[in-house]
């Protein structure tokens, strides 16, 4: 049985691709008419034809969650759909993550999805959800591996390309300072001019894109702080150091004087996150700890952040006598995405969904480690709308988070445009 999704369009004026539902998935017809100008007719057919198998590989994907770099079944998985079209993955070193190329010839560009999943335990009640307690893809990065891979198979029909396109499945990016760096140690983007990467975003609906030129994420760092002290009788706290006070002053300082010596137009903001010291009210606490997170939008900031950090802790436990050991682990540089990158993703938007697709978005504080590879080539990171525009908005990094997978094919059609288009 198959019936017509009756939803109102969610691409604007322009009614969009028309979405059907079987009983083995969701598939997307083609935009418009081959022909027409709007994509090459390869493209079309493969959609048409295989959009029920990348539904499969999603929830396939999603059900066998893995936890960042032990992501093992899942690359096998990637690499045997691949190696079924004649393409030849290249598996990371660790055992987690691939990429192979598809195509010929000099100019090369990038298409990357992230493949782990989180520590949490799944509550979207799908039929499909995840199988492994306490692991889940809460944050669609199911979604963004099987976007790559029907990209790569889609693109893999094609009688001739314009060039090679790179896929890339990168494991690790929930862990700082992620998994991209293993990418960029095994090769993986050696030759590549340019890269494109797209990422769940519950808030846009299906069939928009939101684009942003300049920062898209910002660098998010970990904060550590841990203070020593001889421990005494809270009633003769002036023979002692004392520790939670100390502790007092930093998490309320440190903020503080961040707000004042750092341009607050560069949305750097720290958060603590975790604080523990002692358990008896009478007694000063020999050991406690501080935890939080410090965000900047700005690269330049980000690089001046851990010694402006290290100054000002230390200025404001020296009164105190408290000793101390600041651990700053530098996270994730901010994803900024560079003009002609993103003017070149618009343009594969238009060609694969119309003008009315285009969205834009705001700076995220969140970090994504997609801007390691812009630190080495120019590309752009857009957001893929999953909102069904009917239920409810089930924000990424929760338990109950799902997608509607009418965007996988929406996701396939942009990236292999998007190539197109960078080569062309």
């Amino acid at each position: 049985m198959t019936v017509v999704d009756s939803r109102p369009s969610l691409s604007g004026e322009e009614e969009g691709p028309e979405v059907l539902l079987t009983e083995r998935g969701v598939s997307i017809a083609p935009v418009d008419d081959p022909g027409t100008g709007r994509g090459p007719s390869w493209l079309d057919d493969w959609l048409s034809a295989n959009s029920s198998e990348v539904v499969a590989w999603r929830r396939h994907i999603h059900q066998n969650p893995e936890l960042s770099r032990n992501e093992v079944a899942t690359t096998e998985m990637i690499a045997d759909v691949l190696r079924s079209v004649g393409l030849k993955p290249r598996i990371l070193p660790g055992g987690t993550g691939l990429f192979c190329d598809v195509g010929t010839g000099q100019r090369c560009v990038a298409l990357r999805g992230d493949i782990d999943a989180l520590p949490l335990t799944e509550k979207s009640g799908a039929p499909y959800a995840s199988k492994n307690p306490g692991v889940m893809h809460a944050c669609g990065h199911d979604a963004h591996a099987t976007v790559v891979l029907g990209a790569a198979l889609a693109l893999a029909s094609a009688t001739e390309l314009p060039g090679r396109i790179r896929l890339i499945f990168q494991p690790a990016e929930e862990v700082m300072p992620g998994g991209a760096l293993d990418v960029l140690a095994a090769g993986g983007l050696d030759g590549v001019e340019r890269i494109f990467g797209l990422h769940c975003d519950p808030r846009l609906p299906v069939g928009r894109i939101g684009t942003r030129i300049g920062a898209i994420t910002s660098a998010s760092d970990l904060i550590e702080l841990r203070l020593t002290s001889p421990g005494g009788h809270t009633s003769r706290p002036h023979l002692t150091a004392d520790l939670v006070n100390a502790l007092g002053t930093v998490i309320t300082g440190l903020p503080a004087l961040l707000s004042r010596r750092v341009d607050p137009r560069s949305g750097t903001v720290m958060v603590w996150g975790a604080v523990h010291a002692g358990e008896a009210a009478n007694a000063v606490p020999q050991d406690g700890v501080l935890r939080g997170t410090l965000r900047t939008g700005n690269r330049e900031i980000w690089a001046e952040l851990e010694p402006l950090v290290k100054e000002f802790v230390g200025a404001l436990l020296a009164p105190t006598g408290v000793g101390f050991d600041l651990l700053h682990r530098r996270g994730v540089p901010p994803v900024v995405n560079d003009r002609e990158s993103t003017m070149l993703l618009r343009a594969g938007i238009e060609a694969a969904l119309g003008e009315d697709a285009l969205a834009g978005t705001e700076q995220s504080s969140g970090g994504e480690d997609f801007g390691w590879y812009l630190e080495h080539v120019p590309g752009s990171f857009a957001r893929l709308g999953v909102w069904d525009g009917v239920g409810k908005q089930r924000d990424l990094h929760q338990p109950d988070f799902n997608l509607d997978e009418r965007a996988l094919m929406v996701g396939v059609r942009v990236l292999v445009h998007a190539a197109l288009a960078s080569l062309a």
